[in-house]
């Protein structure tokens, strides 16, 4: 698809520990591939990739990689105000990445507010569990605490690529939603939702 023709941008930011997935997630949903090394990401990472939504509106993603580390936390936090949707990512073999989950809630509501983002919990490295590794987040564990917080549920793997679209997908729809239904407006000097190419064209086009 044309990277360049769509009708709103969103700005999605992917948070939680170090060492649970999230650049190899972007990565596989940007490239298409597992990538085998991946270096911890110092600071922040960009990404942009395009999607369209079940009516056919046409979106661009803005997705920002975030270090989990302490040491850059000062780095990230200035990029959560301008998010519409946020990524809480886990290791589903990781018992301890997920009890973190709740900080990392709490820390990009208290960045982003007034705004209220679509958050999606996303567990990631399911292939390890079908290859025997010991899971520590049970599916029960992970849903309950989703449902509790209103937060999208999925689980993932970016070796095998299951389910890593439809993270996006979900969040991308649910964003969508909220703009038809007028609970989310394009407002100036807020990065989170921006009109696209399309919609400036379609709105020339009518005023005319």
């Amino acid at each position: 698809m044309d990277m360049v023709q769509f009708d709103y941008q969103f700005r999605l930011i992917l948070i939680g520990d170090s060492t649970v997935g999230k650049s190899s997630l972007l990565k596989y949903f940007t490239d298409g591939r597992f990538a085998e090394i991946s270096d911890p990401t110092v600071g922040v990472d960009f990404f942009a990739s395009m999607m369209e939504v079940k009516d056919g509106t046409r979106i661009k993603l803005q997705l920002w990689d975030t270090a989990g580390q302490e040491r850059f936390r000062s780095i990230t936090k200035s990029y959560y105000r301008n998010s519409v949707g946020v990524l809480l990512v886990y290791d589903v073999c990781n018992h301890a990445s997920f009890e973190h989950i709740p900080l990392w809630l709490l820390e990009a509501k208290r960045h982003i507010e007034p705004y209220n983002p679509v958050f999606a919990l996303v567990g990631c490295k399911l292939d390890l569990v079908n290859n025997g590794e010991n899971r520590e987040v049970s599916v029960e564990e992970a849903k309950t605490f989703a449902e509790q917080h209103q937060l999208i549920y999925v689980e993932t793997s970016a070796r095998t690529g299951i389910n890593v679209r439809e993270a996006f997908a979900l969040v991308t729809q649910e964003i969508y939603n909220r703009i038809k239904s007028g609970e989310y407006k394009v407002e100036s000097g807020w990065e989170g939702i921006k009109t696209g190419e399309f919609n400036c064209i379609h709105k020339l086009m009518v005023n005319f």
